[in-house]
């Protein structure tokens, strides 16, 4: 006996309460159904179905056992779907959601490398400092910083960053250089409100979490006009030293009060929770990790 055929056939009896109008369906015989459900029930040992004259029902352990059966074949059916699409090309709308500066930089010109190869794939791009909702704004693939409350999704580390406290050298020579979290009282501040809610910036003091209030000169949700501003001497400011790399390697800007660091951020590639994932998501998944570097907490 076929064990699949034999569930289909009993979940077909189940939903039509008869084996002649489940025999229809499935194209075979009643007499052939009838078999399949019985070898069924006899290597089960147990009675799935009450046949009266008139109508066929689950038995109680048949109710418990029909759940299941749908369950297996609805992920056979599955699985063929997945194994039918690896034979075809990669394709379809592909919606990606990341950080408005981290996208412009990294995913952007990555996703643009992907279409290249990936002709019949349609890409979306959208760009937002705030978390995306995968769900309801039909997203496939997230990019995020930092670390992520429990929720539905999964979440694959693709790269890390820190939060640098940065300024100009003109800036330093002038104001001088903080040496602790508590001599940026002194100083000017630039605010990136995009990284933070509240006018203050995070550090580490041996193993204790500290909070430094701020009185910022300029604020703005734009991290690179904060990086900018900082740039003309206009005083200190925190940002994600992914944003600030190349001004870093350019001497163009200094990292300040290194020690006092929180741990690195990782960078995640987050997708709704599914048993099998579309072709297109892991080939693009794939594609970063492949081609990416996005380990930025070492500023070369």
């Amino acid at each position: 006996m076929d064990r699949v055929d034999a569930l289909a056939a009993f979940v077909k009896v189940a939903d039509l309460k008869g084996f002649a109008a489940a025999a229809r369906t499935l194209g075979q015989s009643a007499s052939a159904v009838t078999r399949l459900v019985a070898g069924l029930e006899d290597r089960l040992g147990v009675r799935l179905l009450h046949r009266t004259t008139r109508t066929v029902a689950p038995t109680e352990a048949g109710l418990r056992y029909l759940e299941r059966a749908r369950a297996i074949l609805a992920s056979l059916a599955e699985a063929d779907e997945v194994a039918r699409a690896e034979r075809a090309a990669v394709s379809g709308r592909l919606a990606l959601a990341a950080p408005r500066l981290f996208g412009r930089l990294h995913v952007a010109p990555l996703l643009s490398d992907f279409l290249a190869h990936h002709p019949e794939v349609v890409g979306h791009l959208q760009l937002a400092d705030r978390l995306v909702n995968l769900a309801d704004e039909g997203i496939d693939l997230a990019v995020r910083i930092g670390n992520l409350p429990d929720s539905g999704t999964v979440a694959r580390r693709v790269g890390r960053t820190r939060r640098v406290v940065v300024a100009s050298p003109g800036y330093l020579a002038r104001a001088g250089t903080p040496r602790r979290p508590d001599e940026i009282e002194g100083h000017a501040t630039i605010r990136f409100a995009g990284l933070s809610g509240a006018a203050e910036w995070p550090f580490a003091d041996r193993g204790r979490d500290i909070r430094v209030p701020i009185a910022p000169r300029f604020t703005t949700d734009s991290a690179e006009a904060a990086i900018a501003h900082a740039e003309r001497d206009g005083g200190l400011a925190s940002v994600l030293s992914y944003q600030v790399a190349d001004a870093i390697r350019a001497g163009r800007l200094k990292v300040v009060l290194a020690r006092f660091e929180r741990p690195a951020l990782p960078i995640q590639l987050v997708y709704p929770a599914a048993r099998f994932l579309p072709r297109k998501v892991r080939a693009f998944i794939e594609a970063v990790e492949a081609a990416a570097d996005w380990d930025f907490a070492r500023l070369r």
